[in-house]
C-alpha cells in the first residue's frame, strides 16, 4: 500500500496547491505563504524532508498570522505528509487531523477527500485500527463525489476493499471490488493493477475457487515483477502463499514466503536509509564513575594526612605551652583558621563530586535511552513481528482459526505498535536529524492543548545545529523545565526563548502560573531544579530562578555553545 500513500500525498499536496493558486489575491503575505507551501510540496517529492519540514512550518506561521484556513489545512497536511514519509506515524497523525480541522472550514473537498484517505492508510495498515480506518474511507468517498472526481472515487473504493479483506469481511468488500473491476480499465494503470489483481485473487481465495485464484494472484506478481511496484508485490507474495498453504501446496507456500520476507527486509532497509540513525555515544559511565570514587579516596586520604599532621602539632604545643605562651596561641590560632580553609576546600571538593555523580547518572540515563530504544526497534519489535507471521501461518496451514489463536495475533501486532512508539518517546528523532532548535519547536507544538499553549520564541535559525552531545543534554533539559510546567504551575501560558550571544546560549523559560517561593524550591520534591542546577554547573553555565507566589516563575540558563566539529 506504500505507492498509494505516496500517490494520495502528492496528489492531495497538488490539487491543494493548484486551488490555493487560482485563489491567491494581491496581499503579499498571502503570495509568499502560497509560494511557501510549494516549495515544500516540491521538497518532499525530492524527499529533502528536512528543508520541507523547515518550509512549511514558516509558511504555517504565515498562514495562522493571515487567519487563512486552507492554506493553515495545507501547512499542516504538508507537515503530516513529510512525518508519514519517515515513518513517524503518530505525529503525522496528529498533524493531519490539525490539517482537517481548518479543511473543513473551508469548501476545498479536494484536501478533505485527502486528508481521510491518508489517515484511512495510516490507521488501517499501519496502526491496523480497521474500524477508524475504514470511517475515514467512507468520508474520503463523500468528499469525492461532491468534487466530482471518479478517479479519486475509485482509488478510495480499492483502499476500501483491501480495508475489508485484510479482516476477512469479504461480503462487505465485494460490493467494492465489483465497482473497481467494472471500472479499472478507466481508471487503473501500473500504480494500482498489482492490488487489483492480488484483490480478486484473495477473493477466489475466499471461495475456494483455486484456478481463479491461482490466475489473479500469479497474473498480479507477474506484473509487479516487470513493474516497480515493491510493497504491493511483496503483499501479493505473501497472499499468494496463504493461498498454496490452503491448497496444500506446501514447497511453493514456502518459496513464496521466502521471496516476501526478503522483499519485505529490502523495503525496509530502504525505508532506514529515511529514518535517523540513534547509535549510542561513546561516553563509558563505569569509568567515569571508577575516577570520580578515586577522586574521593585520594581527598580522603589527604585529610586522613592533614588530621596527623594536626595531631602532631597540637603534641608540639602541649609541650612547649609553659614556656612560650603567646607562641602556643599565635599556633593555635593559625591551625584553627588552617582547618576551617581545609573543611572549605573539602565541602566544595564533595559538592564538586556530587555534581559529578548526578552529571554521570543523567548521562548513563541518556545512553541507557537510546540503548533500550534502539533495542526495542531493532530487536523486540522485529521479533514481534516475526512471531505474528508464523502464527499466521501456522494457523493457515491447520486451518485453525480459534478465536484464541485470533486475539494472540491481535495482541502480538498491538504489542508491536506500542513498543515501536514507545522507543520513539525514550528517544526523539527529530532532535539528532533535525537539530535542537527544531526539536524544540515541535516539543512546545505538541505540549500546546487547550489547557496551556507554549510559545516559542528563538533568534537562532531552526538550522543551526551544535555539538550532539550538548544538543540532547539541553533539549531534555529544557523539556524537564516543561514538564515542571504542566505538572506544578497551574499555568495557562508558558513560554521559551532562546538567542545566542557571545557563544553562549540564553535560555529562558516562563510561565504565568502560582509560582512559589524561592528559598524553598530546594526541598520541592519532584521538581528536579537542583539536578538540572548541578547540570547546568557541570557545564560552566549558570541558572537562576525568579519567582513569588501567584506572580508566575521565570528561570533563566546560560550555557557555553559546544559547537559541532
Amino acid at each position: 500500500m506504500y505507492y498509494q500513500r505516496i500517490y494520495y500525498l502528492l496528489l492531495a499536496l497538488f490539487i491543494s496547491v493548484t486551488n490555493l493558486v487560482y485563489a491567491q489575491t494581491e496581499n503579499s503575505l498571502h503570495t509568499k505563504t502560497t509560494a511557501l507551501t510549494q516549495e515544500a510540496t516540491r521538497l518532499m517529492r525530492a524527499e529533502n524532508y528536512e528543508k520541507s519540514l523547515i518550509l512549511s512550518r514558516h509558511a504555517l506561521s504565515k498562514a495562522i498570522s493571515l487567519k487563512d484556513n486552507n492554506l493553515i489545512a495545507l501547512s499542516y497536511n504538508t507537515i503530516a505528509a513529510n512525518f508519514d514519509q519517515l515513518a513517524e506515524y503518530e505525529k503525522a497523525l496528529f498533524y493531519y487531523k490539525k490539517g482537517l480541522v481548518y479543511a473543513n472550514k473551508t469548501n476545498n473537498n479536494h484536501l478533505k477527500n485527502w486528508i481521510h484517505n491518508n489517515l484511512g492508510n495510516i490507521y488501517c495498515f499501519d496502526k491496523k485500527e480497521y474500524s477508524k480506518g475504514i470511517y475515514h474511507y467512507k468520508e474520503s468517498l463523500e468528499y469525492s463525489i461532491k468534487s466530482a472526481d471518479s478517479s479519486e472515487f475509485f482509488l478510495t473504493k480499492l483502499n476500501i476493499t483491501w480495508a475489508y479483506f485484510d479482516i476477512n469481511k469479504f461480503s462487505l468488500g465485494l460490493p467494492y471490488l465489483n465497482y473497481i473491476n467494472k471500472h479499472h480499465k478507466k481508471h487503473s494503470d501500473e500504480t494500482t493493477i498489482v492490488a487489483l489483481k492480488m484483490l480478486n485473487g484473495m477473493y477466489y481465495s475466499h471461495l475456494n475457487k483455486a484456478e481463479k485464484a491461482t490466475f489473479y494472484f500469479e497474473h498480479a506478481i507477474k506484473l509487479g515483477e516487470e513493474g516497480n511496484e515493491k510493497s504491493d508485490l511483496s503483499f501479493a507474495y505473501q497472499e499468494y502463499s496463504k493461498f498454496l498453504f490452503k491448497t496444500n501446496h506446501f514447497k511453493e507456500a514456502y518459496e513464496y514466503l521466502k521471496a516476501y520476507n526478503e522483499l519485505t527486509a529490502k523495503i525496509n532497509n530502504e525505508d532506514k536509509l529515511k529514518k535517523l540513525n540513534v547509535a549510542g555515544i561513546n561516553l563509558e559511565i563505569d569509568e567515569y564513575k571508577r575516577e570520580i570514587d578515586n577522586i574521593k579516596t585520594e581527598y580522603k586520604t589527604q585529610h586522613q594526612i592533614l588530621l596527623e599532621k594536626q595531631s602532631k602539632n597540637k603534641l608540639y604545643s602541649i609541650t612547649i605551652i609553659s614556656i612560650l605562651l603567646l607562641i602556643i596561641v599565635f599556633f593555635y590560632l593559625y591551625f584553627q583558621n588552617n582547618k576551617l580553609k581545609q573543611k572549605n576546600k573539602l565541602k566544595n571538593i564533595e559538592s564538586k563530586i556530587q555534581e559529578n555523580i548526578i552529571t554521570a547518572s543523567i548521562n548513563g540515563q541518556e545512553i541507557e535511552r537510546k540503548k533500550i530504544a534502539a533495542f526495542l526497534h531493532d530487536n523486540i519489535s522485529a521479533l514481534l513481528s516475526s512471531a505474528a507471521l508464523h502464527l499466521s501461518v501456522f494457523s493457515t496451514k491447520n486451518k485453525n482459526n480459534s478465536e484464541e489463536i485470533t486475539k494472540t495475533k491481535a495482541i502480538l501486532i498491538q504489542a508491536h505498535y506500542k513498543i515501536r512508539d514507545l522507543s520513539h518517546q525514550l528517544l526523539p528523532s527529530l532532535l539528532a536529524r533535525f537539530g535542537l532548535f527544531f526539536a524544540l519547536n515541535d516539543l512546545c507544538e505538541m505540549n500546546s492543548n487547550s489547557t496551556i499553549h507554549f510559545e516559542y520564541s528563538s533568534s537562532v535559525s531552526n538550522e543551526t545545529r551544535y555539538n550532539e552531545d550538548y544538543e540532547m543534554r539541553m533539549y531534555f533539559i529544557i523539556s524537564e523545565l516543561l514538564n515542571n510546567i504542566i505538572k506544578h504551575s497551574e499555568a495557562n501560558k508558558a513560554k521559551l526563548s532562546l538567542k545566542e550571544v557571545n557563544s553562549q546560549l540564553r535560555i529562558v523559560v516562563s510561565d504565568n502560573g502560582k509560582g512559589f517561593e524561592i528559598n524553598q524550591f530546594q526541598t520541592i520534591e519532584g521538581f528536579g531544579l537542583n539536578q538540572i542546577k548541578a547540570r547546568i554547573n557541570t557545564m560552566n553555565g549558570k541558572f537562576k530562578i525568579i519567582s513569588k507566589p501567584k506572580e508566575g516563575t521565570r528561570i533563566e540558563i546560560i550555557v557555553p555553545i559546544e559547537y559541532a566539529v
